[in-house]
């Protein structure tokens, strides 16, 4: 099968040898996985993370995101059928999606949107489970409740805070601020359904004071944390919680001690990792926003469609994810 993989970690998405096309065995549906016929696939930050940090002894195939039909599956499936068309985020400890063929544990599958192509449905998974985990299992967040509370989210124009921000405000009473840097971006976090934007590029304090937000009781960053932190710890209410994806260098948590601030660090790949015993609390998940979606509460948050699923073409958007200039999710949608 064809496949874009990664032989040598660290080189510059602009070397032609950072990704590349390569044929490997098609692999086979045994106990609970199933065997996907990946349509398409998304690009997300950890892509060049893993292709820029983790060495590796033989070809990886990078991808997150993906959505396909099942093509076979293992004999203790009891969730899908051969034929179901699927979409799901994957797992760091296994080949990813930049392949004709991904092998998935269904219990971090879910039936795609009935109302989406797949190139729109591809931009959906990872940062809905992340934004679904962060709110609803880490900052325990109530649907329909925590009327009267503010919350902050720094980066919301991205992939994660795209999907964050329709939660938010769809699903739950929170009054939602989100930051964005450029007016293009502002006026799509506006779109998604923020109250209010703000710009991070910007003191977050006096533009807060200015729409009559002294303090917040929730905040969430999404990007360069330890830049913003000082101010969060400010801005945040006594007994307040911050909620944090990325990967600062470092940030000194003795500062929330004085307000009593929670801590929360969220990682999808988390259950999917270590095997746990809610491990199918992410078949749900996905589940549940396909609902949504078909509904009409929710909607994708597909920025920019990059074409076949290519060496050339995922080049071209791990270069853009790394710029940070990106806004929704970056698609690519099937095999030349």
């Amino acid at each position: 099968m064809k496949a874009i993989v990664y032989t040598q970690h660290g080189l510059p998405i602009q070397d032609p040898r950072s990704l590349v096309e390569m044929d490997l065995p098609k692999p086979v549906a045994t106990g609970r996985d199933l065997l996907v016929a990946v349509k398409a696939v998304s690009v997300n930050p950890v892509d060049t993370k893993v292709r820029n940090g983790m060495a590796t002894a033989e070809p990886r195939v990078l991808g997150f995101d993906a959505v396909g039909t099942v093509a076979a599956a293992g004999p203790e499936v009891t969730l899908f059928k051969e034929g179901d068309e699927v979409y799901y985020a994957g797992s760091l400890i296994r080949p990813g999606s930049n392949a004709q063929f991904q092998l998935v544990d269904e219990r971090i599958v879910g039936h795609k949107p009935r109302t989406l192509d797949d190139a729109h449905a591809a931009a959906l998974p990872l940062t809905s489970l992340t934004a679904w985990e962060m709110l609803f299992d880490r900052l325990k967040i109530a649907e329909g409740g925590n009327a009267g509370e503010t919350l902050l989210v720094i980066g919301a124009g991205g992939g994660v805070g795209s999907i964050l921000v329709q939660l938010a405000r769809r699903l739950t009473k929170l009054t939602v601020v989100g930051t964005a840097s450029r007016k293009e971006t502002a006026d799509w976090v506006r779109e998604l359904g923020a109250h209010q934007v703000i710009d991070h590029g910007k003191p977050l304090g006096p533009q807060l004071e200015a729409l009559g937000i002294a303090q917040v009781d929730h905040a969430i960053g999404l990007t360069h944390s330890d830049d913003y932190f000082d101010q969060i710890v400010e801005l945040m209410k006594p007994q307040g919680q911050f909620g944090l994806i990325d990967d600062p260098k470092s940030l000194d948590v003795t500062k929330l001690k004085r307000k009593s601030i929670s801590l929360h660090w969220e990682s999808m790949f988390t259950r999917s990792t270590y095997q746990t015993p809610d491990m199918a609390e992410q078949h749900r998940i996905l589940d549940r926003v396909a609902a949504l979606i078909d509904d009409g509460t929710l909607r994708t948050t597909l920025g920019e469609h990059f074409g076949s699923i290519t060496a050339e073409n995922l080049r071209k958007a791990h270069e853009l994810i790394e710029s940070h200039k990106a806004k929704g999710k970056i698609v690519l949608e099937g095999f030349a």
